[in-house]
């Protein structure tokens, strides 16, 4: 990837990784996209992995686990904290595993992209490509890059991005 400060709302490249949160907060919660799976990284344990294969459903709040508007006001402002629902398989179940807000306010639309490149990637059976480190950064700068607006903007810019 060419510009490592390239991010999409929460999910942003830091040390070489992709992270979902704040991985610099002292004390703090956030998600690590590995070969693997999702790694929830949190002070007080010792984190935990959700294997990609398991990932049927995904999307975010910020600001409130079930808030009344789509997004925290709190968290698009900087800080707070954020939800990333999730529907596992094997067994089944949903989980809502939290991490912190980044200290940058989130434009909304790159949150929006963010949650429709998640969807749209989980939907076609690809989650593992969130652990693909140069995939996923070709996927956000098209994304960056391009700028979609509408809905059908944003379907189709996510559906090059993920062919890139």
């Amino acid at each position: 990837m060419s510009n490592a400060s390239v991010s999409l709302g929460p999910l942003g490249r830091a040390d070489g990784r992709w992270t979902v949160g704040d991985h610099r907060k002292p004390g703090g919660t956030w998600l690590e996209c590995g070969a693997d799976g999702l790694y929830q990284h949190a002070w007080d344990s010792e984190g935990q992995l959700i294997p990609w294969a398991r990932i049927m459903l995904a999307g975010f709040t910020l600001g409130a686990k079930y808030p009344k508007g789509i997004y925290g006001v709190r968290a698009l402002f900087g800080g707070g904290r954020g939800y990333l629902h999730l529907t596992l398989r094997h067994p089944y179940e949903d989980r809502i595993v939290p991490f912190d807000c980044h200290p940058h306010r989130y434009r909304v639309t790159e949150v929006v992209w963010c949650e429709a490149l998640l969807t749209q990637t989980i939907a076609a059976g690809e989650a593992h490509r969130f652990g693909d480190a140069d995939w996923l950064g070709r996927a956000v700068e098209g994304l960056v890059r391009q700028r979609p607006r509408t809905a059908r903007q944003i379907r189709q810019a996510v559906a090059e991005a993920r062919e890139a």
